[in-house]
């Protein structure tokens, strides 16, 4: 497992309550497993809307479980933007 920090924006950030929390995991998929744990209710729905860098690198449409996390990584949790 990787220590890893995951980030919230916008709605995101609003539904979490935090706008960064730390998970011990071995890919995207249990990151996010965990976050949905932690945060049952509206943070799950906003989730299902999200798009997700890893360390920067957009995740596109990767099956989350492919998805490595390092050591000292980061999740950005990103919700659609509105505007331009």
């Amino acid at each position: 497992m990787a220590k890893v920090t995951v980030r919230y924006w916008a709605a995101a950030k609003a539904a979490a309550g935090v706008a960064e929390e730390p998970y011990d995991a071995a890919t995207l998929a249990d990151a996010l497993g965990a976050v949905r744990e932690r945060h049952p209710g509206e943070l799950t729905r906003v989730l299902l809307r999200c798009s997700f860098l890893v360390d920067g690198d957009p995740v596109g449409k990767r099956a989350h479980e492919t998805v490595r996390l390092a050591e000292g990584g980061t999740v950005e949790v990103l919700p659609p933007f509105a505007g331009g």
